[in-house]
């Protein structure tokens, strides 16, 4: 039944009829305009609650910077983008050609004029990279892991990969406040390429981690730079125990 509910979802959602507007119901997007299909969780529950729970914790919001490393179909891209208002910024970045397109559709329905979307991956390198795409749209969409193999009937697109760090030098984009980073096991990479950036400006990060490797990577980068983990509450959270969930990744206070 819930393969069926899901393939039901997914067909629709490519159809005329996903795109009825709706608006989200709870969240830090909450009140937004969105679209009625596929992944109709994103405007009834809004996200995973970690993106909100930390933003709460920065004071007001207006014109604050925010990334979005792994935008999807934009959900805290704008959220958070309604958050800093007119004289903050919002940096997104999905490289998924069908969710680069519905998040760019997100965007234009609110009237959001403070986003910057970016039809790329972020990395330690610009470059064009593989991208495995088993679904157009879906979630775990990816980069191709270092160690992964090719496997035969593999679907797979070439992308654009980025520098954040270049991006900031050049001035376009601010440097952030707070950074979300969900990008199906390269995040080390994308921290990689903004190590100079995050190290002078110390925003936070809340990663979710998909692999111990890129655990351990991210550590290796983040913690000569001052950073700590902490659950999303601000409880102390152990390096080794942040594979397969969300954290907060933050430098402490003095």
């Amino acid at each position: 039944m819930i393969k069926l509910k899901s393939w039901i979802s997914y067909w629709l959602g490519r159809s005329p009829l996903g795109l009825i507007p709706v608006r989200i119901r709870a969240g830090i997007a909450q009140g937004a305009r969105w679209t009625l299909l596929p992944h109709s969780a994103y405007w009834r529950q809004s996200g995973e609650g970690d993106v909100d729970a930390v933003a709460a914790t920065l004071g007001p919001l207006l014109g604050k910077s925010f990334w979005d490393l792994g935008a999807h179909f934009g959900i805290y891209t704008i959220g958070l983008a309604r958050a800093v208002g007119p004289t903050g910024q919002v940096a997104a970045f999905e490289p998924d050609p069908r969710s680069h397109a519905r998040c760019a559709r997100h965007i234009a329905m609110n009237k959001l004029e403070n986003v910057r979307l970016f039809r790329a991956a972020v990395s330690d390198r610009t470059t064009r990279q593989e991208f495995i795409v088993p679904a157009a749209g879906a979630t775990f969409n990816h980069l191709r892991y270092e160690d992964e193999p090719v496997t035969a009937g593999e679907k797979t697109i070439q992308i654009d990969t980025l520098v954040l760090d270049d991006l900031v030098t050049a001035g376009t984009i601010r440097p952030p406040h707070l950074v979300k980073v969900d990008v199906e096991g390269h995040g080390a990479k994308a921290v990689a390429g903004a190590l100079k950036t995050i190290a002078r400006h110390h925003p936070v990060i809340v990663m979710s981690f998909h692999s111990q490797a890129e655990a351990d990577d991210t550590q290796a980068l983040l913690e000569p730079a001052g950073y700590r983990c902490f659950e999303n509450d601000g409880r102390p959270l152990a390096w080794s125990a942040v594979v397969f969930r969300t954290a907060c990744l933050k430098v402490p206070p003095a």
